[in-house]
């Protein structure tokens, strides 16, 4: 695809002041600098980084009379770009698996091109890209941009990313980037009206069972172990009832496996749901974005392949229904939602997976300088999940409350029982008996016979599951089986109390 001459569907753009501010700021480096410097910039998702870049181009094409090459890992990134230059009035050709070779590279300024498909052109003796002074690479922190810097060892190199943070850890951007710019923080985009706010609500959830990969972040086996059981696919299901019926939702899952649990589960409770992960078709990934921008109620429930390059600006609610130890991955997510659209200047951000716990709250400042330079003590300080949960505190839902109206008390604290128990010098387990009772008599108290009372417990489930962990924290056994089977017996012992009260 060439795009030497201006489409007609390509507006032409302008820039904030925020965006002037960090582009003089980048020319100075340039400027400063020797031609084969490397130097990063950071703008949160949804700040406008490729018109920043797109507008770099243009100057430093009338400054310089050098050409520019611009890199990105995905195809729909590519064509995003080169159609922004095209808006810029910049003569670009994007570089795709069709082009093998550049009889016609004099008659353009700018080539957009993806890693794999530049590598493999540039590794070919025959190809050459000549006059090329700067080197662009958008999303520059993932790895995978390292193999080119070979190829462009006397050219200035410019990386753009929301998060400076190396995708892998063994692989520091410091030490292939001189020098870090940090553009206007979140909390400021959203106070000046560029960004649109986070209203976040979280699910406390148990991930001890999840396993930490390699590459430092949980594994999709033990994610899809916890998020395709029963009990967290109604959490989610829940979750979405209360907070964000009706609404367009984006829902990211660790795992295609979940996700389509998660498409069954809606579609068994009547939503307008799709799945889309990365073994669909290109036909059929754009039918289903498609169906996604033009319905109203539309749930899209998706793996990891929505989080860079997809911009649908009317999406209203971010279900985060995994767990991640990437910041950037965290940043990423909720960033799909933080367009401004039309009117609304709020989005919904729903966390089954303790991401606000573990990161802090979306909109809060980040030290990226010292990230950037340090990132093995930032990794190092993430909170592990068993810290994480020991804070939790389990609030009932109002909606739930309501069902148990007719109780005095719905308050029960595991931790104060126990001091009491063991001072009176019983058997700790008394807590968990304890426990039960209060359990039976809300159940019993609201409900006009046995069956009642029964679908009641089901309502109970995540504050058993929080009053076992904080019983297993008091006795200092924390091992799974443990809970497990402290759990099954909890629920028989519970359904049995039932039996000759009514």
């Amino acid at each position: 695809m060439s795009t030497g001459t201006i489409k007609e569907n390509v507006t032409e753009k302008r820039l904030y002041d925020y965006q002037i501010k960090d582009l003089n700021r980048i020319f100075d480096v340039i400027q400063d600098e020797s031609d084969d410097f490397n130097l990063l910039y950071q703008l949160p998702t949804g700040g406008g980084k490729t018109v920043i870049f797109s507008e770099i181009v243009r100057r430093y094409i009338e400054k310089h009379k050098k050409k520019v090459v611009i890199l990105t890992h995905r195809i729909e990134l590519c064509k995003q770009t080169s159609n922004v230059l095209s808006g810029f009035k910049v003569k670009n050709k994007v570089i795709n698996s069709k082009v093998k070779t550049l009889p016609d590279q004099d008659t353009y300024e700018c080539f957009v091109a993806m890693v794999e498909t530049l590598n493999n052109r540039l590794s070919d003796k025959d190809f050459e890209l000549k006059n090329v002074g700067l080197v662009i690479i958008d999303e520059a922190h993932y790895n995978s941009f390292r193999k080119l810097f070979k190829f462009f060892e006397h050219c200035f190199i410019l990386g753009v990313t929301a998060t400076p943070l190396s995708s892998n850890i063994k692989l520091p951007m410091k030490d292939n980037y001189d020098k870090l710019i940090v553009g206007d923080d979140i909390s400021t985009l959203i106070k000046n009206g560029f960004l649109a706010n986070a209203d976040v609500y979280h699910y406390d959830v148990g991930l001890t069972t999840l396993k930490i990969g390699i590459n430092g972040d949980y594994t999709v086996k033990s994610s899809e172990a916890l998020y395709t059981n029963s009990l967290m696919q109604t959490k989610l299901l829940s979750a979405y009832e209360e907070l964000a019926k009706g609404k367009k939702t984006l829902i990211f899952n660790n795992g295609i496996y979940t996700s389509k649990e998660v498409y069954y589960t809606f579609k068994k409770a009547g939503y307008n749901v799709r799945h889309l992960d990365n073994t669909a078709g290109k036909q059929e990934r754009r039918d289903i974005l498609e169906w996604f921008k033009t319905t109203p109620d539309a749930v899209l429930t998706s793996v990891s392949i929505l989080t860079t390059g997809f911009d649908e600006p009317s999406v209203e609610s971010i279900i985060l229904n995994r767990a991640t130890r990437s910041l950037t991955l965290y940043f990423q997510m909720i960033g799909r939602g933080s367009r401004i659209y039309k009117n609304r200047s709020i989005f919904q951000v729903i966390d089954l997976g303790n991401n606000v716990a573990r990161f802090g709250p979306w909109n809060q400042p980040v030290d990226w300088q010292h990230i950037f330079k340090y990132p093995d003590l930032y990794l190092e300080n993430i909170v592990d999940d068993e810290s994480l949960e020991r804070d939790f505190v389990y609030v009932m839902p109002d909606t739930l409350r309501e069902k148990f109206k007719n109780s005095e008390t719905l308050d029960f604290d595991v931790k104060a029982q126990y001091k009491d128990v063991v001072g009176s010098g019983k058997k700790s387990f008394t807590v968990i008996e304890r426990s039960i009772a209060q359990h039976s008599k809300m159940c019993i108290e609201n409900s006009e016979d046995v069956y009642d009372a029964r679908d009641l417990t089901k309502l109970l489930q995540d504050e058993i599951a929080y009053r076992i962990k904080q019983y297993c924290y008091c006795i200092m056994n924390s091992t799974q089986n443990y809970k497990d089977w402290l759990f099954e017996e909890y629920n028989r012992k519970l359904r049995i109390s039932f039996n000759g009260k009514f």
